[in-house]
């Protein structure tokens, strides 16, 4: 049975009359009567009955038009999700971040973008390496990821979504905790630092050693640490001086002092796969990429 039949037979019982109903339906009445004769001449049953001067359902037809109600309005909910899908407001998206994007304005930004996507199954999961997240993106694990440092694969796709300083966090003690300014590179040489292995974050690492380069400095390791919190909980407990992107300050580290590097900066990057033909996502990252470039308040833009 086709579904525009049972559309006709809710017509025809909510109008009443062949004729009212052929109106609504944009048919001709000869057209309907000979549909309605041929749907109860298939059931073996007939499905209306006179009643005065109008069309009332036989106890078949009751029976038929409760389930197409139902039907019809699951068919109607089913095309409503084909056209939100096909415009980008509706199905799961999943977006991966690091501790750096999501002490920024990150969390800011996702919070609108559930608000402006209601229809939108948003999932989040957080991630301590850029390699993992990358990795992620390009196996579908995630739909996309904002962290710094992107993999170097040319199916990913990337754009800087917010930049910041590289900052010193260092014991609150320590004679560079004096200070609110920015603080010259060469003051990598005046701290052990505490760092990333370079096994757990290579790039990560060794950004941190460029910019020692960079200074002149030779490096002091004095311990290192997987994640943000142990990083500063290593500084707070005097082992050295941790180099993190500025966003790490929001986190008030008790005994832990923060100082911007001069000429430093670093980026949240935009992640997804170069070929991804999900609408949604395309959305999603035209609503972040705009939240980037100066939507979210309180950071500064993109650029």
């Amino acid at each position: 049975m086709e579904i525009r039949l049972l559309g006709y037979v809710v017509a025809i019982a909510e109008e009443g009359s062949v004729s009212a109903a052929a109106r609504r339906m944009h048919l001709t009445q000869p057209t309907l009567s000979r549909q309605l004769r041929d749907l109860e001449r298939e059931l073996g049953t007939r499905l209306f009955e006179r009643e005065g001067r109008g069309l009332v359902p036989t106890e078949a037809g009751r029976a038929l038009l409760r389930r197409a109600r139902v039907i019809l309005a699951e068919a109607d909910a089913a095309l409503e999700d084909v056209r939100l899908a096909a415009r980008g407001l509706s199905g799961r998206l999943t977006v991966a971040f690091g501790p750096s994007g999501i002490n920024g304005p990150l969390g800011g930004a996702l919070g609108r973008l559930r608000r402006e996507l209601p229809g939108v199954d948003l999932r989040l999961e957080e991630s301590f390496s850029d390699a993992d997240m990358s990795d992620g993106v390009l196996s579908g694990r995630y739909d996309l990821s904002v962290h710094r440092l992107p993999g170097r694969d040319a199916r990913l796709a990337a754009q800087v979504w917010w930049r910041e300083p590289m900052t010193l966090f260092v014991p609150e003690n320590h004679a560079l905790a004096a200070g609110t300014g920015p603080l010259a590179l060469s003051a990598l040489g005046r701290i052990p630092l505490v760092l990333w292995p370079r096994e757990a974050s290579a790039r990560s690492h060794d950004e941190i050693i460029a910019l020692c380069d960079r200074a002149g400095v030779v490096p002091v390791i004095a311990a290192e640490g997987r994640t943000v919190p142990t990083l500063l909980a290593l500084v707070a407990a005097g082992f050295g001086g941790a180099v993190l992107p500025d966003a790490m300050r929001s986190l008030r580290r008790v005994g832990v002092a923060a100082r911007p590097l001069a000429g430093t900066s670093t980026a949240q990057h935009l992640v997804w796969r170069a070929d991804d033909p999900n609408p949604l996502v395309g959305r999603a990252r035209a609503a972040l990429a705009e939240l980037g470039r100066g939507g979210v308040p309180g950071r500064p833009p993109a650029g």
